[in-house]
């Protein structure tokens, strides 16, 4: 089984200042690791090492390749054109091009970060392939993806077919990161570049964002007192309301 791990995708939303007027100013616009890619590329090696598979790192824009090298492994690509996005369809299409340029990949382990929500479900839809989100470990069992994910308080095992797309959340840090050492060694190593052009991807245009603002609300009502007054109460409101007849 071989497996994509993506890495280094998105930029930090610690690098971002939204100001007062709503407008957002990028600090820094760097592909930053996120909280989940630990987690990812966790999961990447446990599907190839269940298969005697391989996993391949992928990462895009500026983002360090050696990250992924530096913790076990040995083969990566970079999209090096690709630009700092926060349309996450758009982010979504590259990394399917990418995806599909690799060649005989049967799982995409991506990050289902709570910033970027979208992205693991918009891979897939690129690609055509199933998803499942919210994994923190997975195993190959019978040929198929065996995913866990947690909903609430309860475990959940998914069986998928491959392809497939994985969107992990991390239930942890990464237990130990690699030293200078291990990330210096990691930077003599080749890494496979390509281009939005080689992808037979246009360049992209940027999202015009013209700032954010808080929606406006009605303000909530509260029912106090004893339970049987309170609803009473609530029900009466939703009547007034045209709710209930």
């Amino acid at each position: 089984m071989r497996v994509a791990a993506v890495y280094k995708w998105a930029r930090g939303v610690d690098g971002a200042t939204v100001h007062a007027d709503g407008t957002v100013q990028w600090r820094v616009t760097k592909m930053v690791a996120g909280e989940d890619d630990h987690a990812v590329l966790a999961v990447a090696q446990a599907l190839a090492g269940d298969s005697d598979g391989s996993v391949v790192g992928l990462t895009i824009g500026d983002g360090d390749a050696s990250w992924a090298l530096a913790r076990g492994v040995t083969e990566t690509v970079s999209v090096a054109d690709a630009p700092s996005l926060t349309d996450e369809a758009a982010t979504a299409e590259i990394l399917a091009a990418a995806v599909t340029s690799l060649g005989g990949v049967d799982v995409v382990a991506v990050g289902d970060a709570e910033e970027h929500p979208g992205v693991a479900v918009a891979l897939a839809g690129k690609l055509g392939w199933g998803v499942v989100a919210g994994v923190t470990r997975a195993a190959v069992t019978g040929g198929r993806v065996a995913a866990v994910r947690r909903v609430g308080d309860v475990e959940e095992t998914v069986s998928a077919a491959t392809p497939v797309v994985l969107g992990v959340a991390a239930e942890a840090a990464e237990p130990k990161a690699p030293g200078m050492k291990e990330l210096l060694a990691a930077r003599k190593r080749p890494v496979t570049t390509t281009t939005l052009a080689d992808l037979g991807l246009d360049p992209v245009d940027p999202v015009d964002q013209r700032g954010t603002r808080v929606p406006e609300v009605t303000a909530a009502r509260l029912f106090d007192g004893e339970p049987a007054d309170a609803a009473r109460a609530l029900v009466a409101a939703l009547r007034n309301e045209g709710v209930l007849r």
